[in-house]
């Protein structure tokens, strides 16, 4: 609009000095066009327009800019057509009503300026003006709601981007806590369960078989240091501590062994070709397995059971199967289940996209098999 303004105007003062060369007031339209191409170029540097309270220097501007083309109609209508940039000037600078008042004023002045170029009435010359008024004033102000809409929707955009970003926080702030709650049940305090029970019978056997009862304490004795390693590796990066000896195969085999010393028989087997595994992924399989002898040791009464790790290439799968009292399987449900066992190994095996099986009845043992898709972790 600032460009048509300059070639109207530009285009108005060449017309006038083609037919009126040499003419008294031909100086004073030069200097009239000269400060009102002035005045416009400082319209900018006042403030902004539309969208704030027109400022005082603002609208005496305005008044000087639209008085210095008065002037000039008057003196030369070819520079009446310069009045549709001020349509949108006018309509930016100033609230509705009164922009539609200047406008109006303007329009009068064109009308009254192409009857005089014209020397007789004509009724295009009457209705144009208006008609092009009525145009500028309706693509104006189309395009102020257009981006006011837009606006909306900017600000709509940032809102929900905030919201989703603060949802997104809170998620992970809750997966995190659920990590470390299952994290803390399948170290600390299934140490500190180990421990308790074999204290307990130590405490039993103390009078009896002195012998069994200080075997029991030292046994509880390597469960401390054991579990001790595991609060302070976890504390240094949550990570399992028996990972970092050689893999998960490695850390299973141990796991086995240190069970068996708590009086439970477990052995471990590994069958096929043995792959790198994600870290997350061996982790998991690790507190699987932690938490399924845990759970055998405290409530299935067995005495002997078998952690198998098989890699089939496109997945892992690990069984932990006992020779318990077994149960009757029931299907998971959200709440209402007790302790953190069977809901974290679930969990886990969620988290992993994988597969939970679980093969029971009372008085047959129990097997639990976990299988994780490789490509989906």
């Amino acid at each position: 609009m600032h460009t048509a303004f300059f070639l109207l105007l530009g285009g108005a003062l060449a017309r006038f000095l083609l037919r009126h060369p040499g003419e008294a007031r031909t100086p004073w339209i030069i200097a009239l066009s000269v400060v009102l191409a002035a005045l416009y170029v400082l319209g900018p540097a006042l403030g902004p327009g539309r969208g704030t309270r027109p400022t005082p220097r603002r609208i005496t501007w305005l008044a000087l800019v639209v008085a210095v083309w008065v002037v000039l109609v008057v003196l030369a209508p070819s520079f009446a057509w310069c009045a549709v940039p001020l349509f949108y000037t006018g309509l930016r600078t100033l609230p509705a009503r009164a922009a539609l008042v200047l406008i109006g004023v303007l329009t009068v002045f064109v009308v009254a300026a192409q009857l005089r170029l014209a020397g007789n009435f004509d009724p295009n010359l009457l209705l144009a003006p208006p008609a092009v008024a009525a145009l500028a004033t309706a693509v104006f102000v189309h395009m102020e709601r257009q981006a006011e809409r837009q606006r909306a929707l900017i600000d709509d955009l940032v809102r929900t981007r905030r919201e989703l970003a603060a949802t997104e926080r809170r998620e992970g702030t809750l997966a995190e806590r659920q990590r470390l709650s299952m994290e803390i049940h399948d170290t600390l305090a299934q140490s500190l369960s180990s421990q308790q029970m074999l204290l307990q019978a130590a405490d039993r056997l103390w009078d009896a078989d002195p012998e069994r009862a200080r075997a029991h304490v030292r046994t509880a004795e390597s469960v401390t240091e054991r579990g001790l390693v595991e609060a302070r590796r976890f504390v240094h990066d949550l990570a399992p501590a028996d990972l970092a000896g050689g893999g998960l195969g490695e850390a299973l085999r141990t796991l086995a062994a240190r069970e068996s010393e708590a009086g439970l028989a477990v052995r471990f087997h590994a069958e096929g070709t043995p792959a790198p595994l994600p870290d997350r992924v061996e982790s998991a399989l690790l507190r699987i397995a932690q938490g399924a002898l845990a759970n055998v040791r405290e409530h299935a009464d067995a005495t002997a059971a078998a952690i198998t790790l098989t890699h089939l290439g496109d997945q892992v799968v690990l069984d932990i199967a006992d020779n318990g009292r077994g149960f009757t399987p029931e299907p998971p449900r959200e709440g209402g289940v007790r302790g953190h066992g069977l809901p974290a190994i679930r969990a886990r095996t969620r988290q992993l996209g994988g597969t939970l099986t679980i093969e029971s009845a009372p008085g047959e043992g129990t097997v639990l098999s976990v299988a994780i898709p490789l490509e989906a972790s």
